[in-house]
């Protein structure tokens, strides 16, 4: 697929990004546009590559819960707990973004090629600070974090050991002002000493989806949710705006950018076709 590329001074480049430190002068992407980004609440997804038993299910669990919601993962596609919340983001649909820490013209890790293919086939995005040709050196992979952290409204580590290098994506978030939140591990093992101690730092413990979807002010994703598709554009438009807890058919209209007669239109096929409810006084809800 092609690498587009957006400049830091274009509009369309992603807003939260310009506020990190050092952004990316070029951003390259392939895949779903940075518009599209920003429209759904979204958490960063991150932990141990060496990840135990405990860690893969907990990674599991939550990161399929968040993306039935319409919740973006955003992860790094390492080994470990990157590929587990990638692979359930992947299975549960949506949008789902994955930043290398190389040019988009080759996937690292080369065991992820097939995970990053399936990304993309279900609208997400590869992105990068680095052009084609740009290979993964070390002291790109603690660069990248920071874009990982920028993008995200909530950061979530599920299992980090003492000194993993998800720490570092902790301290960008924490300098950003994003909320990190821990799962809590088992004491003795030494996979969790890293999550334990961001807790006892101050980190946000994390038992259930519920304390993330607090965090998100996304409370109204019950955990009886169920995300639906547009069957076109202009529904998953709306769609897309509805799961961000917009209502007021004004704003819909506005935003969305569409006709009004289309807009009617596609409201009608939504609430027929029981995607959408009616709240009165022109609002509106996903169903």
């Amino acid at each position: 697929m092609k690498v587009n590329k957006v400049l830091l001074q274009a509009k369309s480049y992603p807003a939260p990004l310009r506020e990190i430190a050092s952004p990316p002068k070029e951003l390259y992407y392939i895949g779903a546009e940075p518009t599209l980004w920003l429209k759904r609440p979204r958490v960063a997804i991150v932990g141990s590559r060496a990840v135990t038993p405990y860690g893969h299910t907990i990674t599991d669990q939550l990161a399929t819960a968040l993306a039935e919601r319409g919740i973006t993962i955003v992860s790094g596609l390492a080994l470990g707990v990157d590929t587990i919340a990638h692979e359930a983001a992947v299975r549960a649909g949506g949008l789902h973004i994955a930043v290398l820490a190389n040019g988009l013209d080759k996937i690292y890790p080369a065991n992820n090629t097939q995970l990053a293919k399936r990304i993309l086939e279900s609208g997400g995005a590869l992105i990068s600070e680095y052009p084609e040709g740009t290979p993964s050196f070390k002291q790109h992979f603690v660069a990248r974090n920071r874009i990982v952290a920028g993008l995200a409204d909530a950061l979530l580590i599920t299992e980090a050991s003492e000194k993993s290098g998800t720490l570092h994506t902790a301290r960008f978030a924490l300098e950003q002002g994003i909320d990190v939140l821990v799962v809590p591990g088992n004491i003795t093992s030494p996979n969790s000493v890293g999550c334990n101690n961001l807790i006892k730092s101050g980190a946000l413990p994390v038992t259930s989806v519920a304390d993330i979807l607090q965090v998100l002010g996304a409370g109204n994703l019950t955990e009886t949710s169920y995300i639906h598709k547009g069957d076109n554009p202009a529904e998953q438009a709306i769609l897309d705006l509805l799961y961000t807890g917009l209502s007021d058919g004004h704003e819909l209209l506005q935003k969305t950018q569409l006709s009004s007669d289309l807009y009617s239109q596609t409201l009608t096929m939504l609430e027929l076709s029981g995607k959408i409810r009616p709240l009165g006084n022109n609002h509106w809800a996903p169903c």
